[in-house]
């Protein structure tokens, strides 16, 4: 297949002859060293590259994507960022004046993520950063470096990349434009690996060495990308990514919002998408429990046919789905608001790092009695779950400290977790019972949160 993009300013025509082969790759074929190969599984940033279409600039890992999905965007590395005859650009400038760099092999990582914030006017550099990883220096002269800069202009060569337009190609069937010509393609290929951010299916790739035959990329189908409200709720498409869907929810659902805000890092909330993280099934993804506890409902698509069911109810064991050949994850349907929802994650790092558990409470309270109780977990168990039996000893009950001690061992009807690397069955079900403890205290006033503890 031929795609095109904008790179570093020049408009380049390339043949892809391996759709999996990732950005970082074909870069450094080029010759375009400067964009490091450290983790390859998306967790260092020092591939960090920015790409730029009609919906703005933003940081992502170039090891997770892959060619098929530049096409008809501007992409631009480390060696871009600096002006016309090497002028610095001020994250540059300020990395060298606050003496941000010393080994130098995170630094071109550090400098595209820095240069795509000081573009989009972001403050919030801890975010920002977080996806970055420093072992010399230690950030705090890189955070002080992302700070000089702040006032600083933004270089008029940082601003060309989105007035490009892509010459015309013909259009490839592995980069279908909506979602009626991928159900069409996929009714007809039930065996192809859909590809939306490849935040997950790049690790096939990278980590499991894994051969792709027949894939097909979704990120051209803008109709999947909408976020529209209706008489039942907000629908949600399933091409939404992580980082679009967290600055949405701020406003109606800001207990999701909050959540989203630890999904993984900047670089990879850019490029994973909503359906992609629901399609996966994985058991410890961070956006099922807390849209089971709403209430959500699913879409799948297949063909021209679609059906409607409750988000637990898509996940059947472990990596096993609902989910018929040909039929993919269309839209979520969430409620207009959810104001008693709260979501508590547990992992060894507060930033980029994977649940050990995710619980999330969504409990209303009639006079002083619970009336509905809606609660869900990942990492307890081989899917994301309800917590059935410990909703229903709830119900009806005191919303007290008693009455939910009272009710924690039910919770043992509902999971039987294991032990790994990331925690001990013991220390799961321990875990998920303070949550729920914590919850309660929450909704009494108390602090909680490990960012509003002061010493």
């Amino acid at each position: 297949m031929e795609i095109s993009f904008l790179l570093n300013g020049e408009t380049r025509r390339v043949f892809v002859t391996q759709p999996s082969m990732s950005v970082l790759d074909w870069l450094r074929e080029e010759g375009l060293t400067g964009t490091k190969e450290g983790c390859n599984e998306g967790d260092c940033g020092a591939c960090t590259v920015m790409v730029t279409d009609e919906t703005g600039s933003r940081a992502v890992n170039a090891c997770l994507m892959m060619m098929p999905q530049i096409a008809g965007k501007a992409l631009r590395t480390v060696e871009g960022i600096a002006g016309p005859g090497g002028a610095l650009h001020p994250v540059q400038a300020a990395m060298v004046e606050k003496h941000g760099s010393q080994c130098g092999f995170c630094t071109p990582g550090f400098i595209v993520s820095m240069a795509v914030g000081h573009l989009n006017g972001r403050h919030d550099h801890d975010d920002m950063l977080a996806g970055n990883l420093c072992r010399c220096t230690g950030y705090a002269p890189i955070i002080r470096a992302a700070e000089a800069a702040e006032a600083a202009p933004v270089p008029d060569w940082m601003g060309t990349d989105a007035a490009w337009s892509a010459p015309e190609i013909p259009a490839d069937a592995l980069l279908p434009q909506s979602s009626d010509e991928l159900a069409t393609w996929y009714l007809a290929h039930p065996e192809a690996v859909l590809i939306a951010g490849a935040t997950d299916v790049g690790l096939w790739v990278t980590k499991q060495l894994r051969d792709l035959p027949e894939v097909a990329f979704l990120n051209q189908c803008k109709d999947l990308q909408g976020i529209s409200e209706t008489d039942e709720g907000f629908v949600i498409g399933a091409g939404v990514t992580i980082a679009a869907l967290r600055e949405w929810a701020e406003g109606p659902h800001p207990a999701l919002a909050a959540l989203l805000r630890r999904f993984a890092s900047e670089q990879v909330r850019q490029a994973a998408t909503i359906g992609g993280n629901i399609a996966n099934g994985s058991p410890i993804g961070d956006g099922p429990p807390a849209l089971i506890a709403m209430g959500a409902q699913l879409t799948l698509r297949r063909g021209e046919v679609r059906r409607t069911l409750a988000l637990e109810d898509f996940f059947l064991d472990y990596r096993k789905q609902d989910r018929l050949p040909g039929e993919f994850v269309e839209s979520v349907t969430l409620p207009k608001s959810a104001p008693d929802l709260a979501c508590y994650k547990l992992s060894k790092r507060f930033d980029q790092d994977i649940s050990a558990v995710c619980g999330c409470f969504n409990i209303t309270v009639e006079g002083s009695k619970i009336a509905t109780a809606r609660v869900a977990f990942g990492g307890m168990a081989g899917v994301p779950k309800c917590a059935a039996a410990f909703e229903a000893a709830l119900i009806g009950q005191s919303f007290t400290e008693e009455a939910i001690a009272a009710a924690l061992p039910a919770l043992a009807q509902d999971f039987s977790p294991m032990s790994d690397m990331r925690a001990s069955a013991a220390y799961r079900m321990q875990t998920a019972q303070a949550m729920a403890l914590r919850y309660l205290r929450a909704r009494l006033g108390e602090p909680v949160s490990v960012l509003e503890m002061t010493p």
